[in-house]
């Protein structure tokens, strides 16, 4: 049995073994857990925000700070040190209890956001963003693995695609409120609104999530969490800074890809041995885990190659503003929240999941397409339609993954499997980010009608006369298209992989689980 947290009141203590059918709780009971999804919302919310809030904030950061070197750090500290820490935080959470680690998670992450928002230089601000990180790493994986403690098996497709459209919702206003802060008030700001946030989220936690007192002594498996986060580590690092600030042939990537491999391979033989493992090798002889898996890998590339490249179209070849641009990403928005909430709904009816991936993989693979077709004359109209149709697709995969994935493990192993399957989402997005970047860059170069060492903004297009813009605005859309096209394919993929999927119902009670 685990030290884990419950429900007050009327939770099964009892996380390890199947359980029979799950008593509903009484009014009280579900005014706890209407509590606890509410401060859950808050986090996704705060986690939403944190890496969208600060791109508008970064050219007044460096004008106030300098260190314009360092820019991308500020941005890739907090990735880094997120994506490393999220496994452990679901390993943490299903040995301890996710009540302590939420508290943890928080009150890192809001020690961190208030040292950023007091950063009076640059290395400061990188420094305390990976501290912010450190805690971040955990809003994410906690929060979704909260809801296979709270809510029933067919209930969790409803909750989850709530949390899929707050998350699309804040993606999008993040650089609003971002922009509004620094215009109005000061970029310090844009760190110190998660101050409150946090605390509404913790105080919600502290009525509504009681911790389970029974004490069991666990063995941290810590040579498999050093592996891990060393080629995670690398990994994170090679996408963000290779073809950037170091060639991919440079000693530096070859050094790191090195590390990552190695530290990969170890990772592997420790977790055959560990007692307790970090990432149980044995989840991925569970069909429904190493599936979804695959299919939030897709998800997660095609859905942050959109969301990073559909701006640039957007503001260099539309000649939008960054905040108008910011507004063109709501059909994305209405598309996620629109098919999540009917995901939600048909899960929570019939207790079936396996052809939500089916329709999800074919709505993202046919938005990306027609986005491989946009031109320098599309209308804002079609446009519009293009991104909804990818917003339509990814509605329907995230919250099924996360939901089938609990569903399927034994409940022990919730937090473990949730957050494994954010961390190969977060990689699908970082490797695809890195790929289509380079790719981008090799087909602008290629054109030439970009000058040598100019850096792509609306700003820059703005000076520049009609003829020259038009020229380049062509070259932009011709470097966007293999973008696409290729995201397209990736979720093809995911659309075959799909066809691989056991559906195990989600009934209101602990089924047994595979070895």
């Amino acid at each position: 049995m685990t030290n884990s947290d419950s429900i007050s009141p009327g939770a099964d203590p009892d996380r390890q073994a199947p359980a029979p059918a799950v008593p509903k709780p009484a009014d009280d009971g579900e005014s706890s857990v209407r509590l606890v999804i509410a401060s859950v919302a808050i986090l996704l919310l705060l986690a939403a925000l944190d890496q969208t809030i600060v791109s508008t904030a970064l050219p007044t950061i460096v004008a106030d700070l300098g260190g314009l070197e360092h820019l991308s750090w500020v941005v890739t500290a907090y990735i880094l040190s997120s994506t490393v820490v999220a496994p452990l935080y679901g390993k943490l959470g299903d040995l301890y209890g996710r009540r302590s680690m939420v508290f943890f998670s928080v009150g890192l992450f809001l020690f961190g956001s208030i040292l950023c928002g007091l950063s009076t230089s640059m290395t400061f601000l990188i420094v305390s963003r990976a501290i912010q990180g450190l805690g971040g790493g955990g809003l994410f994986v906690l929060a979704l693995s909260i809801v296979g403690d709270v809510v029933q098996p067919q209930d969790r497709g409803k909750i989850q695609g709530v949390f899929a459209a707050v998350f699309s919702v804040s993606s999008v206003i993040g650089p609003l409120i971002g922009g509004l802060f620094v215009q109005h008030y000061s970029w310090h700001w844009i760190f110190y609104v998660n101050v409150p946030l946090g605390l509404i989220a913790l105080g919600g936690f502290a009525f509504g999530f009681r911790a389970n007192t029974e004490k069991v002594r666990h063995r941290i498996d810590y040579e498999g969490a050093i592996a891990l986060t060393l080629a995670l580590g690398s990994l994170v690092l090679i996408t963000s800074l290779g073809g950037r600030d170091f060639g991919w042939d440079s000693p530096m990537i070859l050094g790191l890809a090195a590390l990552c491999v190695s530290s990969a391979i170890a990772f592997l033989v420790l977790e055959t041995r560990a007692k307790e493992p970090v990432l149980p090798l044995s989840l991925f002889r569970e069909n429904v885990f190493w599936v979804t898996s695959v299919i939030g890998f897709v998800a997660g590339a095609a859905m942050f190659g959109a969301i990073t490249f559909l701006p640039l179209y957007l503001q260099i070849v539309k000649g939008s503003t960054p905040t108008v641009s910011g507004l063109q990403l709501i059909p994305m928005t209405a598309g996620i929240l629109f098919s999540s909430t009917l995901a939600g709904r048909y899960m929570g009816k019939t207790g079936k999941y396996r052809i939500l991936p089916f329709i999800g993989t074919g709505f993202l693979t046919i938005g990306m397409g027609l986005l491989s077709t946009l031109s320098t004359d599309t209308s804002n109209v079609l446009t519009g339609i293009y991104i909804a149709c990818v917003g339509l697709g990814m509605g329907c995969i995230f919250p099924v993954v996360t939901t089938a994935v609990q569903n399927a493990v034994e409940r022990r192993l919730i937090g473990t499997a949730t957050a494994a399957g954010l961390m190969f989402r977060q990689i699908g997005g970082s490797l695809a980010v890195a790929a289509f970047g380079a790719i981008f860059a090799w087909k602008l170069g290629l054109d030439g009608a970009l000058p040598e060492g100019a850096a792509i903004g609306p700003q820059m297009m703005a000076g520049l006369d009609p003829a020259t813009r038009a020229d380049i605005a062509g070259s932009v859309v011709g470097a966007l298209h293999p973008i696409f096209l290729i995201a397209a394919i990736v979720g093809l993929i995911g659309f075959a992989f799909a066809f691989l999927l056991r559906e195990i119902p989600l009934t209101n009670r602990q089924l047994p689980k595979s070895e």
